[in-house]
């Protein structure tokens, strides 16, 4: 056998990938897709868009001439005010949040080959709101809903790995445990709903379905701190799975231990969607879509990490806009559209395979 093909280092990427390689050290080999590159570029844009329109569009938003003097701190009185206290927390948790959901999505979909696969569908968002309610029923005042948030969710993934038998390395299980765990965290919380006061049940609702209203600079550094940790171990990861993707066998003789791909893929998958949840509550669906669409922009094999960040931060802040702005939409949570948009994707894909004949 050729020896190129038996001795790549574990972070090599996938031979039969083509085209620019950015090589940092020795043991990591990143290619570069042009059209990917093209796409991230331009989604960047959009965001830039979406970021400005969030910042300035309604009564309270920031002039345009002066916005970018308030972004690098010079603003006072109002303006200062919107900023460091109403819009910028919140802009800066909604880019952060769909980054990592879009992250999370693209790790567990590569490792486990299931298009249609994310931490919501093991039990993660379940597990997440089902720890808040606990929090909010039993420690009111006590523990914080984001705290109690992530230890559903931490909890519900050791209940999964360890009702499978065999942790996170078989996705078949993966998903068989994470709808049980997932159906009774939710029965938990809705129990949880009924019984508590109107007042206190409506906040906890706004956080279990995912919102993003009064977040401030903590929330900001906890998510961004969170995905920026992650790079260098998605990096580290990024050859492997895209030698995952064909097969277990290959993987394995390729050098890059599948089994152990895939753990560390679903492991960091796991963390970086708990951390979403614990600074936005578990937002359903964009851990689902975003992957999706940054695979169909890109046309290209392989994770697609960076495009599917920025596209999860592109959802998510849209979303977010959308829900601000609408007549309608003020103070419910982002989640809530989110589902909608994400049930409207899911029905989209449904149909295209079906035409497709794969159904």
């Amino acid at each position: 056998m050729n020896r190129t093909l038996v001795e790549p280092a574990l972070g090599a990427p996938a031979p039969t990938r083509r085209g620019p390689v950015v090589r940092l050290g020795r043991t990591v080999a990143l290619p570069v897709h042009p059209r990917s590159v093209l796409w991230c570029l331009l989604l960047l844009l959009i965001v830039l868009g979406v970021a400005v329109a969030t910042l300035s569009l309604g009564r309270l938003g920031i002039p345009l001439p002066r916005l970018p003097v308030v972004v690098s701190g010079g603003g006072e009185g109002t303006e200062a005010f919107v900023f460091g206290r109403l819009r910028g927390p919140r802009l800066t948790v909604a880019l952060g949040t769909g980054a990592a959901l879009g992250l999370s999505g693209a790790l567990f979909q590569s490792v486990t080959r299931n298009p249609l696969g994310s931490p919501d569908v093991i039990g993660l968002g379940a597990g997440a709101g089902a720890g808040a309610a606990c929090a909010a029923l039993l420690m009111p005042g006590i523990v914080p809903a984001p705290v109690g948030a992530l230890l559903g969710a931490t909890l519900a993934m050791v209940v999964v790995a360890s009702v499978t038998g065999t942790g996170l390395r078989h996705p078949g299980r993966l998903i068989v445990a994470g709808i049980g765990v997932a159906a009774m965290a939710q029965a938990f919380t809705h129990f949880v709903v009924s019984v508590m006061a109107r007042d206190q049940a409506s906040v906890l609702s706004a956080y279990i379905n995912g919102s993003l209203g009064a977040r401030d600079w903590g929330h900001a550094a906890i998510i961004w701190g969170a995905v920026l940790l992650s790079v260098p171990l998605l990096m580290f990861l990024a050859g492997p799975i895209a030698v995952n993707e064909m097969g277990d066998e290959l993987s394995d003789a390729l050098g890059a231990s599948a089994g152990r791909t895939r753990t560390l893929a679903i492991g960091l998958s796991v963390v970086l969607s708990a951390a979403a949840v614990a600074v936005a509550g578990p937002i359903a669906f964009v851990a689902l879509t975003a992957p999706q669409i940054a695979r169909r922009l890109s046309r290209a094999p392989g994770p697609n990490l960076v495009l599917s960040a920025i596209t999860g931060a592109l959802v998510l802040a849209a979303a977010d806009l959308a829900v601000q702005r609408s007549p309608i939409g003020d103070g419910l949570p982002v989640g809530l559209f989110t589902m909608a948009l994400g049930g409207v994707y899911l029905g989209y894909l449904l149909i295209r395979e079906w035409r497709k004949g794969v159904l």
